[in-house]
């Protein structure tokens, strides 16, 4: 009897828990739902999260895209979410090119290259002197044995793959290079990534007559539509909401060179002599890569150093650079 007592309890127990479990919980909803209708009545909801636009038509360097093909259409789409979406970075890539842009374009023109292909720097870098897993450096992410066949010097204390000028001369001669080979510029593109060998064997092996039209790794099957997407938001960045004003973004540093030179020079002291702080210098020079510059081959180098105007933002800054008016396009 006694047992029987204490199964009825425990029963009793378990019934209790549950609908004090269910009355809670339903306590809980209906204070969330009122709470959404008061967001809803003050005008607050959540983000509206739409698809990026798709272009009608797109070239890359001239060449047309053929959007109307729908894995070409669909590749497009992909990076499109990925740069609408991925705030921070492409934020970032905007604000880094309205200072590196007006030194990477006239470089690109002099030696011929579409201007398109600032927007290969872009994501191979974001603008930035990153290294890669595979230890590819720079802007333009040159490998060492790359780079040093267009002439760039790498050493212990030397890296002008972190030069953009010279890694972006470097860039110009590859690409030309790769152009002159393959007669077209978005296979050009294509194999800066993947290499040219990679490209034309595929495309040999399964009768392509174009990149969008060849199974590439991964990688490689990204990297057109990526420079293509970083081109369309940088061109239409409001259709992406992108709301960028110039005194938003980083402004050109302005410079004066000048010339570092002799053996077991100590880089403290020299940015002392010439007036700047070591950090400015190395911000300014990040090709070189060691604190004493032994210079073996005691050759002379150009360096920048702040003009005389000071690094103070409102000496860098111009007054185009302080507009307000929301940018169209960069």
């Amino acid at each position: 009897m006694k047992d029987k007592k204490s199964t009825i309890a425990l029963v009793l127990s378990v019934v209790a828990i549950a609908m004090l479990t269910f009355v809670c919980a339903t306590s809980k909803r209906a204070a969330s739902e009122e709470e959404n209708s008061k967001q809803l009545k003050s005008g607050r909801t959540l983000p509206i999260i739409l698809s990026p636009v798709l272009p009608d038509t797109l070239d890359f360097c001239g060449e047309a895209v053929p959007l109307d093909v729908y894995y070409v259409r669909e590749g497009l789409d992909r990076e499109l979410i990925s740069f609408t979406y991925g705030h921070t970075s492409t934020m970032m890539c905007f604000k880094r090119a309205y200072r590196y842009f007006p030194i990477i374009e006239p470089i690109l023109k002099k030696n011929g290259i579409p201007e398109d292909f600032k927007y290969l720097c872009v994501i191979e870098s974001s603008l930035t002197n990153a290294t890669s897993p595979a230890k590819a450096q720079g802007f333009w992410q040159f490998m060492k044995a790359t780079g040093q066949t267009y002439n760039l010097e790498i050493n212990d204390e030397i890296d002008m793959r972190n030069n953009i000028e010279a890694s972006t001369e470097a860039a110009c001669k590859f690409l030309k290079s790769l152009y002159s080979r393959l007669g077209s510029w978005t296979a050009a593109a294509a194999s800066y990534n993947c290499g040219e060998g990679g490209l034309t064997r595929n495309m040999d092996k399964q009768s392509a007559k174009s990149y969008y039209h060849t199974k590439l790794n991964n990688e490689t099957s990204r990297y057109v539509f990526r420079i293509l997407a970083m081109k369309q938001v940088m061109q239409h960045p409001q259709d992406y909401g992108f709301y960028l004003r110039p005194c938003d973004l980083y402004p050109p540093i302005p410079t004066r060179n000048a010339t570092l030179s002799g053996q077991n020079v100590d880089l403290y002291s020299f940015a002392s002599k010439n007036g700047v702080s070591y950090k400015v210098f190395r911000e300014l020079n990040p090709w070189i890569t060691t604190e004493k510059l032994t210079n073996r081959a005691n050759k002379s180098y150009t360096v920048k150093l702040p003009a005389e105007s000071g690094i103070s933002i409102s000496k860098i800054r111009s007054s185009k650079d302080k507009s307000t008016e929301y940018i169209s396009k960069i």
